[in-house]
């Protein structure tokens, strides 16, 4: 499989795998940002992405940041027909101001197989041992 990238910002930097056997390919900011703690913010990556046709690329947190850190990566859906820039969206649930630099790693790209299933509308669905269980139904 084959990504095609042009870069829409001259000091953006290319996504890479930083250790072989990785799933996620780091991204990198274009410029700097300070994120206040609660607040959101869409950081640029300078890059446009052509995916084949059927893939798609998921924005993931990079676990340091999230961990760390508290920030969080928002939506991040990079749909195979979409040819702007890539921004990452970002919140700070931490209490302390954070300070992305031009060039540090602010998410990862995880790219997938995506499926089209046909949609079919029922009257009713099939029992299963779950059933209509939801949030909290299996106990502690």
């Amino acid at each position: 499989m084959e990504i095609r990238i042009k870069k829409v910002h001259s000091e953006a930097i290319i996504p890479r795998f930083a250790h072989p056997g990785d799933a996620g390919m780091d991204l990198f900011a274009v410029e700097e940002t300070i994120i206040a703690p609660g607040e959101r913010v869409q950081i640029p990556t300078g890059l446009a992405f052509e995916l084949p046709d059927g893939h798609v690329g998921l924005v993931w947190d990079k676990s340091g940041l999230s961990h760390n850190h508290g920030l969080k990566t928002l939506g991040g859906v990079l749909d195979a027909g979409y040819r702007g820039e890539l921004l990452v969206g970002l919140v700070n649930l931490s209490t302390e101001i954070y300070t992305i630099e031009r060039g540090d790693k602010i998410a990862q790209l995880l790219i997938q197989k995506i499926e089209r299933p046909d949609i079919v509308e029922m009257a009713e669905l099939s029992d299963s041992s779950r059933g209509i269980g939801g949030f909290g139904s299996t106990g502690k």
